[in-house]
């Protein structure tokens, strides 16, 4: 049994978590962390996980980048791995997670839905294979609580394009003003509304064809599930690491 620390237990995609990691008989929730000190399952629920002195096999972080600096301390501490499921971290921060990931197991990914793992493989693949003769525009929907924009899945499908082309053309967030041909850049544009949970679609736009690669969340269970197999890979991981869902995907 796989004993997990729930960081971030009290909000929609903690809660979602729990409720798939009871359906696991593989994994148990031992501890939650939240900012206030309210029960939201059948554990005990502290504000710092180095409050808790049980045994732990790996913490899931579904919180977000102002709850990171006591689950790193944590992580280095108790050299236990971290997954990472938040996104809207700072360049500062994403430079304190690579720094940790030298001396402890550390998963992050922009999106933990295997499905959109996938994708940004296929996306890679054709922007291998298309070359720079396409145009790349992305497009992002999300519900309007949605605090970060662009999402950090759209950033990834943006990186999974430069990766395979090796070039990194730059993002363009907003083009109000900009009187001009489209130079070489992907647009990236962020929709926010109603209760969507999460819709991204990648646009190759070709000289007489276009190409449309568009994957749709309908519950947050998807996340919830992927984060569930990444914290059942990373309990069995030692060595230090930055790791993501390719690896999760590739075992």
């Amino acid at each position: 049994m796989i004993k997990i620390i729930s960081s971030g237990c009290g909000g929609r995609m903690g809660l979602a978590f729990a409720r798939v990691a009871e359906a696991d008989p593989d994994v148990e929730i031992v501890a939650g962390v939240r900012r206030k000190l309210e029960k939201t399952g059948d554990f005990p629920i502290y504000l710092d996980p180095l409050e808790y002195g049980g045994a732990a096999d790996v913490l899931v972080d579904f919180s977000s980048p102002d709850a990171l600096d006591p689950l790193l301390r944590w992580a280095s501490e108790r050299r236990r791995p971290l997954v990472l499921c938040a996104t809207g971290y700072s360049r500062e921060q994403l430079d304190k997670i690579r720094a940790l990931s030298a001396a402890a197991p550390v998963f992050r990914s922009g999106n933990m839905s295997l499905g959109i793992n996938l994708v940004a493989e296929l996306i890679g693949r054709a922007a291998a294979a298309l070359g720079a003769g396409f145009d790349v525009e992305i497009v992002e929907r999300h519900h309007r609580r949605k605090l970060d924009a662009p999402s950090g899945t759209a950033l990834m499908l943006a990186d999974a394009v430069n990766g395979a082309r090796g070039e990194a053309a730059p993002l363009v967030f907003d083009r109000s003003g900009r009187r001009a041909v489209r130079p070489d850049e992907i647009g990236v544009s962020a929709i926010r509304g109603g209760t969507i949970v999460g819709e991204h679609e990648v646009i190759f736009a070709g000289a007489d064809e276009v190409i449309e690669i568009k994957h749709t969340a309908y519950s947050r269970d998807i996340f919830a599930s992927g984060a569930c197999r990444a914290a059942k890979f990373m309990a069995a991981v030692k060595a230090p690491g930055l790791y993501d869902m390719s690896d999760v995907i590739s075992n």
